[in-house]
């Protein structure tokens, strides 16, 4: 039955750009699910698991979903703000006072979630380590990690360390002593019903697993203690890396994404405020644009554009320009994305959630363009 106010033409021409991307060889394949106002529009699997074609992907297949893991810390940060554990502008050192000298006293909370502390993009703390026990993590982060520069200077999108230092702020102050798994579980996943969703690669997803083909575009390793291989961090069952951790699959990060859309609510279970959304959804870097992302544009001699970030979300904003929600987007959609393969959006305007998780790492500057290529299309569905 079509959706209310969807073009079913349109939804037609995501699923065949999608098969067309995969017969070129741009990724593998892909898992996407749309709903307009919470009724959903296009929920599909297309593609494979694997490069020659031979796992089909199903609408339950379980993804390392990479960086959307961020958005569970920034979640947890959040709510720990509204228990009152800390504040959006309590300092690091107060909450973890081994993390002091080199200037680090001036990083606030709301830095760390906007990409804001001034401190270098890292990709690894040291070569070659472990990175699936936290507690390793976190010390080599306390142990390595200085600023290059006071806050807000610059936007620099950090990889794994604001993200290792907000989850053992939360954990030191959380009046349960709970692990960061713990807390993800009960604090987001439970509530929301989301089964198949687990910090580390819970045994029983293990099956449905995509196990990552980076292709060759990410810059490092992820190496596990079991030695799985130079990635094996993402099939490790008791991983707890609260930057890229969590796996998941289509359904289970819609569920997230409607919460979000539902201003923090989701069938009964309020897991943040409509104050703490309007707040985290705010532009809070202004014109700045994000290092990083501005320089491997620059690779493809595309112009510098505002980095948009929230308090842990990314965001539309209005400049035209190379964008993965799309350059149709409302400047206040927002969503979270992960390395070449992961995205959720939401366009509070128009009332879409878009969630799609692909298999076979895309380089950062052709995944930008494919999925701004399927978010236009999505929004251009929508009457």
């Amino acid at each position: 039955m079509a959706t209310p106010g969807m073009d079913q033409e349109r939804l037609a021409d995501v699923q065949r750009v999608i098969r067309a991307d995969i017969r070129a060889g741009l990724y593998h394949g892909a898992v996407i699910k749309v709903a307009r106002a919470g009724k959903v529009a296009l929920e599909t699997a297309i593609g494979a698991a694997d490069a020659a074609q031979t796992r089909p992907l199903t609408l339950n297949s379980v993804f390392s979903i990479f960086s959307i893991t961020k958005a569970f810390t920034n979640t947890l940060v959040l709510r720990a703000v509204e228990h009152g554990q800390f504040l959006l502008t309590s300092r690091v050192s107060e909450l973890i006072p081994e993390f002091c000298g080199f200037g680090r006293e001036q990083v606030q909370i709301w830095h760390l979630l906007s990409h804001q502390a001034g401190f270098p993009v890292i990709f690894e703390v040291k070569p070659g380590m472990y990175i699936d026990r936290f507690e390793e993590m976190i010390a080599a982060v306390i142990e390595v990690v200085k600023p290059v520069e006071p806050p807000c200077t610059t936007v620099a999108y950090a990889p794994l360390v604001n993200h290792v230092l907000m989850a053992e702020c939360v954990r030191r102050t959380d009046p349960g002593h709970r692990s960061y798994r713990q807390l993800v579980q009960d604090e987001i996943l439970t509530p929301l019903g989301m089964r198949d969703t687990s910090v580390g690669l819970r045994a029983d997803l293990k099956p449905r697993h995509v196990v990552p083909d980076f292709r060759g575009n990410y810059p490092i390793g992820h190496r596990g203690h079991s030695d799985l291989g130079p990635n094996g961090a993402f099939e490790e069952e008791h991983a707890e890396m609260p930057w890229v951790g969590i796996a998941c699959t289509v359904p289970d990060l819609f569920r997230f994404a409607e919460m979000f859309r539902q201003n923090g609510t989701l069938d009964g279970a309020r897991i943040l405020s409509p104050a703490t959304l309007a707040m985290a959804r705010r532009n809070w870097t202004g014109d700045k644009p994000n290092e990083l992302h501005a320089a491997r544009g620059r690779e493809r001699g595309w112009d510098p554009a505002p980095a948009y970030l929230g308090l842990g979300f990314s965001l539309r904003g209005t400049a035209l320009c190379h964008h993965m929600f799309g350059t149709l987007a409302s400047p206040g959609t927002f969503g979270n994305y992960g390395a070449g393969s992961t995205l959720f959006w939401i366009d509070p305007e128009r009332e879409l959630t878009f969630t799609c998780l692909s298999a076979g790492v895309m380089e950062s500057n052709a995944n930008v363009e494919r999925f701004q290529k399927l978010s236009d299309i999505v929004i251009s569905a929508a009457q």
